[in-house]
């Protein structure tokens, strides 16, 4: 028995019998021969041949409805592929897993007039829950993670309570048939639980919960999540390290970067990784994550879709994660009682408590040495000041200000000094529209609205201003320090001629023009005592003419980066 040496068809191939796909319809062709050669050679899979493509895919089909089980049905490049459409189509409406495996040419070739190449990415359309072209790669590389994730993302599609068909598309260079790899590889198989949000399911042996009885160093992240609130006398602080930014929840400490930063990593690493909500700012913690191989990482994801973020994850768990988050508390609420009623037993107590208190002291350090460091006149500064002024202001009503934070630098120094959640376009992470969504809540909230933003992003999104629905619960704070002054850090950007003018994008502009034009109350600080007096106003000082509110807050990007360096120094 030998297989194919290409390494995304064998890839293919051990992830087709990990997912428990047993039946393979394989039609003729030279381009998908090492498919067609594998999945014969494959002890696990039982091939059918069928030489017309559209009665293969029905042939498929028929598979499917019979077992009940996602089958293959593979094909050559060219016009072959576009022969299932019928089968596919039908598939899709009746909520039947095909797995479309195309053999495809390379993508260099694609519409120059070779033979049998045509666009097969996304070929079927809307037909297929998921469709994804695996990469050809070399060595153990990124490129071999990202060949077996998309595997995975489709077979996942393809088991998913929807159960529809999903294509998997493979560029394959010649030469074709050489056949003289000994064994299938180990892959990585993600598992998965879909609508698993009972007592019952998620202890079951190989589920989330079931994982993180067992680990000793057990963590739970959370990216972002508007509403997620993480009660504080919950026994699920004592048993787990919970991570979360700004924009993740306003429960506990976000300094997660600096400990990342100043502390000797092997205590940190954890053995079980629970991630919840959307993105993350921090790199840091992403490539801290990645480096743990070991860790069981679960994901749990509102729509059952695979976000691989750590580049390890064993499965995904559809559902919100604060429901996840309660039923893991329930648990550790009456272990006694679980622990008979599933035969389980729980780690060591001690052990995770251990990795509790070494994460707490570290991040308690962080906390001391962030607020005995005080900046100097800078944007650090000034959003230091700001949430100071927030945290009184907060302590005296029962309607706490909305919070909206720019992308770049002004999330990032929200994730030192805010002390509650923080809105943010972070899905894609653009400096475009932060004002404009600050807007447009503003205008369906009776709470002020306090949006805080680098001068690039408010020049870009200036007529978020030129509406005269806006009232003056909108407050918002610029920080310029004209450019995009995050790119001060890049040490090896700092050779380059095209640095401020076209990467920074330097400038003199000021906002005072735009807010007479638009009838936005205006201040600006150029110092510490002006900056102070300036927020002071921001926060609590009232509006007579119920229209905006502005504070322009000059600096010095070199000043700004200097206070930043300083900072991270501090906590080194």
């Amino acid at each position: 028995m030998a297989y194919t040496n290409k390494n995304n068809v064998n890839t293919l191939t051990a992830l087709l019998v990990a997912h428990g796909v047993r039946h393979a319809v394989c039609c003729p062709g030279s381009r998908n021969a090492p498919i067609v050669h594998n999945l014969n050679e494959c002890p696990d899979i039982e091939c059918f041949p069928v030489t017309d493509e559209r009665s293969a895919g029905f042939y498929a089909l028929g598979m499917a409805q019979c077992t009940g089980e996602p089958v293959a049905v593979c094909v050559t490049s060219g016009t072959a592929l576009l022969n299932l459409a019928p089968a596919v189509a039908e598939a899709f409406y009746q909520h039947v897993p095909l797995v479309v495996i195309s053999a495809d040419r390379p993508p260099q070739w694609i519409d120059q007039l070779d033979g049998q190449t045509l666009p097969q990415t996304d070929a079927l359309g809307r037909f297929v829950r998921k469709a994804v072209t695996l990469p050809e790669w070399e060595g153990e590389s990124e490129q071999h993670w990202y060949c077996n994730r998309l595997v995975n993302e489709a077979l996942l599609a393809a088991y998913s309570r929807w159960s529809q068909p999903v294509h998997i598309n493979v560029p394959l260079t010649e030469p074709l048939f050489d056949f003289n790899v000994e064994a299938l590889p180990d892959e990585r198989a993600v598992g998965s639980a879909y609508g698993w949000l009972t007592h019952d399911h998620l202890a079951s042996e190989g589920s989330p919960l079931y994982d993180f009885w067992k680990a000793r160093r057990p963590m739970i992240v959370v990216g972002q999540n508007a509403g997620l609130e993480l009660k504080k006398d919950w026994p699920l602080w004592q048993r787990a390290v919970v991570l979360h930014e700004s924009i993740g929840c306003a429960s506990g400490s976000c300094l997660f970067d600096e400990v990342l930063a100043s502390e000797d990593k092997t205590q940190l690493k954890p053995d079980f990784v629970l991630y919840g909500g959307g993105t993350l700012v921090s790199k840091r913690l992403k490539a801290f994550l990645r480096s743990c191989k070991d860790a069981v990482c679960w994901e749990v994801s509102k729509d059952g879709t695979l976000h691989d973020t750590f580049m390890n994850a064993d499965g995904v768990l559809e559902g919100d994660l604060d429901h996840v988050l309660e039923l893991f508390n329930d648990f550790l609420s009456d272990t006694a009682y679980y622990e008979e009623l599933y035969d389980i037993q729980l780690g060591e107590p001690a052990d995770a408590s251990a990795f509790v208190g070494k994460w707490n002291e570290a991040l308690n350090e962080a906390e001391h040495r962030r607020d005995s460091f005080v900046p100097p006149y800078s944007q650090m500064a000034a959003v230091r000041s700001l949430e100071a002024a927030i945290q009184d202001y907060t302590s005296l009503t029962d309607n706490p200000p909305a919070v909206h934070y720019a992308n770049s630098m002004a999330v990032r120094l929200a994730n030192i000094y805010s002390k509650g959640f923080v809105w943010c376009n972070r899905g894609v992470n653009g400096i475009e529209g932060s004002l404009s969504t600050a807007a447009g809540f503003s205008c369906v909230t009776d709470r002020k609205v306090v949006c805080v933003l680098g001068d690039l992003s408010f020049f870009y999104d200036q007529n978020a201003l030129w509406n005269q629905n806006l009232r003056g619960n909108l407050r918002i704070l610029l920080l310029n320090n004209g450019g995009g002054g995050i790119f001060e850090k890049f040490e090896g950007l700092k050779g380059s001629p095209a640095r401020e003018r076209f990467v920074m994008a330097s400038h003199q502009t000021t906002a005072a023009g735009i807010c007479q034009s638009y009838g936005v109350a205006y201040r600006e600080a150029r110092n510490v005592d002006e900056m102070a007096a300036g927020i002071n106003w921001l926060v609590n000082g009232e509006n007579e003419a119920d229209r905006p509110m502005l504070l322009e807050v000059f600096t010095d990007s070199a000043e700004d980066m200097r206070a930043f360096s300083g900072y991270a120094q501090n906590e080194k």
